[in-house]
């Protein structure tokens, strides 16, 4: 294979290296095969192109013309011309394709489903990777720039991956890349000429390259990857991520430490609602009977731009010793205060510290600051709630009907800023509000009629399948479809309860959890929850619950609750932590009516009428016995393959034949009782195998024997050196071993019967030599000390032999491809045809 070949073959395998750390954001993983073939394609059009050989320019412009006519062969076969040639229709479904991709970037959790739109999405990107690496590598000669493809292409994967297995893909598109260099630099020092030694005088490309450069920059480059995996471990870590367990990314050594900015939660959310099994985020103890009202609150998101809500940039100070009084929260309003204690998990480093709502007061180690408005907590400088155990004092506000009926108007700084709704927000949004709330007498009525109008009476659905959505028509186009997840419904709540004068936000958290047995409740990520806080002056911010299906109605919204009483009891939560969010909702199947009077079947009945401990799914079993086994043969490796190869080698010795058969032949020659009789060894009898091959077995027993000895030796300290004969090599090992006389001549045995069947005309295999070899490992046992016992037997060095076996063999495959590469990239003659 020519050097350039090379080449392009380690930029394709390069690009699908890469391309590995793409695989675990989309199941099934079946695209990297087409991917594989269409680089494979996009690769030997660019060879055949350079063979010509044609212009750089040219051979750019036929490698983008083949994986154009490729992609439309592959996604847009029935859109284009004779069934491969882009026209206009088969780039409006490219389009619609890619739209649709993207769409599904946004809506599914990782992994996502293999969709035409992502398929496309991914195929064609690792194809224009492909396409750049080889142009700058192959057809530009310059490997080093080819990089920067590939590390956008692994960015991008690593961008989006939940970050478990980042070091694994990393390494496998580090070494692509380390393997592109090393062809390139083996290439250019190919076309240096001669190299001077003392060997004969070959050309580097006769010889097989310049062994000691390559080997260097291999090494180089082994040392660059290691130490490129290791140190980042030693460095601080960047967290991601409001409710996975990434963290969150804020208040980490942001400017002073005076104030927050924090990243839009939508996409953790959808992505923790979405999990294919749900995760235990936090376990916690309170002493209150009444938990279901209790939401685990995070942030509240109070900047809304007409795109998205998302939390304001607030200045946080020192945490208090005793929290300030929630604002507008009046002395009239019944409150209770409950304690609560919180174990968060060892994965789960979130930056903001989820709290019952609103908070009193919070113990808790670790390094803490407090934003007033939100009344949250968030860590500074890196701190998360990794593990963290902590205690909070918490309110439980029960106003009446009455008291937010009469409520009287908030402040007007308060009332400016959280009603602010920016001139891009669709006009039907505020015409939908005036619309639903017709006939209310106060912004506690319309509230009321804001929350029934999604949850009960105007047909929405519950789908967190749906994109969270962006732009300024995204609460439009929620209106009109009229189904998706939490963050869509109390987006769409505040915005509208602002459109009417109401000041409010978002918070987001979790919803209380389910109950375990040691009387905790389990809080876990399909938890993760989106509601609306609007704010009642002498109340303060109070929750309200637009979403069907998801955490509990406030008593004080309900419609049949007595006007200037205690409100009743709460309904219990209908958590979605014991079955997956993307169920069908209940009310898919319920009428309005039957869901205002409590009567449709809640997703915590359905999931506790099919629950059931049936243990861990049979898949799980295999693959953690598989790593267990692992676990324990990875380490024992190198003494099992010695104690296999020490019994190979010692039966092959034992059955060995003590000589090569021989056949007497009498004959009668010049006379009467003249007779001779001749040995001859050189032919075989019937049944018998050749003398050749019998000869071979022997030199192959007797090797064998050696080679065990040797070893031997090499695994008690002295290593084989390859360059003496058998006698020289016998009288090293006598001599650093400081072995007695008995077992000097064992050794000497086993090396005069090498010399013999190397040497001799007629080789013999000599009896005994199987004992010799013990007889030397049991004297250079009890010689050594413990330690180097030890190492003999569970860390051999010979063991090595293996490694380079395996080496050899991947030589040795490479070089039978190399040359059936050869033949297939080799011109045909042409012939000329007589007249």
């Amino acid at each position: 294979m020519s050097g350039r070949a090379r080449l392009a073959l380690c930029a394709a395998a390069a690009t699908l290296m890469a391309a590995c750390a793409l695989l675990p954001l989309v199941a099934p993983a079946t695209w990297i095969f087409q991917a594989a073939f269409l680089v494979a394609v996009q690769s030997a059009v660019g060879a055949l192109t350079r063979r010509v050989p044609l212009a750089r320019p040219l051979t750019l412009a036929c490698q983008t013309t083949v994986s154009l006519l490729l992609l439309t062969l592959t996604f847009a076969r029935g859109q284009s011309i004779v069934g491969f040639i882009p026209g206009p229709d088969a780039l409006r479904h490219f389009a619609e394709l890619l739209r649709s991709g993207s769409d599904d970037v946004g809506r599914y959790a990782i992994p996502a489903p293999l969709t035409p739109g992502i398929r496309l999405m991914i195929v064609g990107g690792v194809l224009l990777i492909g396409l750049l690496v080889d142009a700058v590598a192959v057809t530009f000669r310059a490997a080093a720039p080819a990089g920067l493809p590939l590390l956008a292409l692994y960015s991008v994967a690593a961008g989006l991956s939940n970050g478990g297995t980042d070091w694994l893909w990393f390494l496998v598109a580090a070494s692509g890349y380390l393997m592109l260099l090393l062809a390139e630099g083996r290439d250019r020092l190919s076309q240096w000429g001669r190299v001077f030694s003392g060997a004969p005088r070959t050309t580097v490309a006769d010889s097989g390259g310049a062994v000691a450069p390559v080997r260097t920059g291999r090494r180089i480059g082994a040392v660059a990857l290691g130490v490129a995996l290791v140190v980042p471990l030693a460095l601080p870590s960047l967290r991601g991520g409001l409710l996975d367990g990434t963290g969150g990314g804020v208040g980490a050594g942001i400017g002073d430490g005076s104030t927050i900015s924090a990243v839009n939660p939508l996409v953790s959310l959808r992505d923790s609602l979405n999990v294919s099994q749900d995760r235990q985020v936090m376990a916690y103890r309170t002493n209150t009977d009444d938990n279901q009202d209790m939401y685990l609150r995070i942030v509240a998101l109070d900047d809304f731009d007409g795109t998205t809500w998302k939390p304001a940039q607030r200045h946080i100070v020192a945490v208090p010793d005793r929290l300030p009084t929630p604002t507008g929260l009046a002395g009239s309003v019944r409150r209770t205060e409950i304690e609560t204690r919180i174990s968060a998990a060892d994965w789960y480093a979130q930056d903001w510290l989820p709290m019952p709502y609103p908070p009193t007061s919070v113990k808790i180690n670790g390094s803490w600051r407090y934003e007033p408005v939100g009344r949250t907590l968030v860590g500074d400088h890196g701190q998360n709630t990794r593990g963290l155990q902590y205690a909070v004092k918490s309110l439980i506000v029960q106003p009446t009907a009455e008291q937010l009926a009469t409520a009287p108007e908030p402040p007007a700084s308060l009332r400016r800023e959280f009603t602010k709704v920016p001139a891009s927000l669709p006009a039907v949004v505020a015409r939908t509000a005036r619309k639903v709330t017709t006939g209310s007498y106060n912004h506690y009525e319309q509230a009321v009629k804001l929350q029934d109008y999604f949850a009960v009476s105007g047909g929405f659905t519950y789908n967190t399948q749906v994109q969270a959505g962006s732009g300024a028509g995204a609460i439009g186009r929620f209106l009109k479809d009229k189904q998706g997840f939490c963050v869509h419904f109390s987006f769409a709540m505040a915005a509208m309860a602002r459109t009417l004068g109401i000041p409010a936000r978002v918070a987001v958290g979790f919803t209380p959890g389910v109950p375990q047995a040691d009387g905790s409740m389990s809080v876990g990520l399909r938890d993760a929850h989106a509601w609306p806080e609007l704010y009642f002056e002498g109340v303060g911010w109070t929750r309200f619950e637009p979403t069907p299906n998801r955490g509990s109605t406030p008593s004080y919204t309900q419609s049949d609750a007595p006007t200037g009483d205690s409100p009743a009891v709460p309904r219990p939560s209908v958590s979605s932590s014991t079955m997956p969010s993307i169920a069908p909702s209940a009310s898919e199947s319920c009428s309005a009516s039957m869901r205002k009077l409590e009567a449709c079947p809640t997703q915590s009945a359905q999931a506790a009428a099919g629950s059931g401990d049936g243990g861990p799914p049979w898949y799980r079993i295999l693959v953690w016995a598989l790593l267990g086994l692992a676990l324990v043969a990875v380490p024992l490796a190198p003494m099992l393959w010695r104690l296999r190869s020490r019994s190979v080698r010692l039966a092959s010795a034992r059955h060995a034949p003590s000589t090569l058969p021989l056949r007497r032949v009498e004959s009668h020659e010049g006379g009467a009782g003249a007779r001779r009789t001749d040995e001859v060894g050189v032919s075989a009898l019937p049944g018998e195998a050749p003398p050749e091959v019998m000869a071979e077995v022997v030199v192959g027993h007797t090797l064998a024997v050696w080679r065990e000895l040797t070893d031997t030796a090499w695994d008690y300290g002295i290593p084989p050196d390859d360059a003496l004969t058998p006698r020289k090599a016998a009288e090293r090992i006598v001599r650093l071993g400081g072995l007695d006389a008995p077992t000097a001549e064992a050794v000497q045995r086993v090396a005069g019967a090498v010399e013999q069947v190397l040497f001799a005309p007629q080789p013999r295999s000599r009896a005994g030599l199987v004992d010799d070899v013990r007889t030397l490992r049991a004297a250079l046992r009890s010689t050594a000390d413990r330690r180097a016992r030890v190492r003999a037997v569970v860390a051999p060095r010979s063991a090595m032999r293996a490694l380079w076996a395996a080496g050899d063999r991947w030589a040795a495959v490479r070089a039978r491809w190399a040359e059936r590469w050869a033949i297939l990239m080799r011109r045909p003659s042409g012939q000329q045809g007589g007249g």
